[in-house]
This record gives C-alpha cells, sequence and structure tokens, in this order.
C-alpha cells in the first residue's frame, strides 16, 4: 500500500479516536475538537510519511512527540496528550515500514 493512502488512512482513524477521548470532556468545544482532530491527522500522515535515519516506529514516535507537545503546552495535559502522541506515531511508523511500498 502507498505510504501516503495508509497515512491518511491512520489519520482519520487516529483523529477520530481522540475527537471520542475529548467528547467526553465536560468543557469540550468545536475548537477543541478540531484541533483533536487535526494533530492526530497531522501524527498519521507524517509519521507514517517521514524518513529519518532511525526505526521507522522511533521517528514516527518523534513526529507524535513534535506535534503533542504544544497543545499539551496550551491544555496542560501532559501525559495525555503527549502519551497518545507518542503511541499513534510509532503505530503510524511501524505500519509504515510493515505495510507500505
Amino acid at each position: 500500500m502507498n505510504r501516503l493512502i495508509l497515512g491518511i488512512l491512520f489519520g482519520i482513524a487516529f483523529g477520530v479516536i481522540d475527537v471520542l477521548m475529548v467528547l467526553n470532556h465536560p468543557d469540550r468545544t468545536t475548537a477543541m475538537v478540531l484541533q483533536a482532530f487535526s494533530s492526530r491527522f497531522a501524527i498519521g500522515v507524517l509519521g507514517a510519511n517521514v524518513s529519518l535515519s532511525m526505526h521507522p516506529a522511533l521517528g514516527g514516535a518523534l513526529v507524535g512527540l513534535l506535534i503533542s507537545l504544544p497543545d499539551a503546552f496550551i491544555a496542560k495535559s501532559y501525559v495525555g496528550i503527549i502519551g497518545t502522541g507518542l503511541i499513534f506515531g510509532a503505530l503510524a511508523g511501524w505500519a509504515a515500514k510493515a505495510w507500505a511500498a
């Protein structure tokens, strides 16, 4: 499968998962939902397509960390946001290595 298509599919999946987590927040706003989806979509696309001189799962985790840091600082929710960013990024990188051509 093409890396870009795989990244888009993972980005949509990660975005939906994160939006479902945000919907449980009592003070959610439309901006929170859009931010959650867009940052996780970026992690899926970039995590699957980044080319660094390290294992793809580590490269994806690095992308997930870098994309998640601003959101974590703004929301003051470090473990949840950075943790899911690392996991989603590593998963996208690993899947791209395993399934992408």
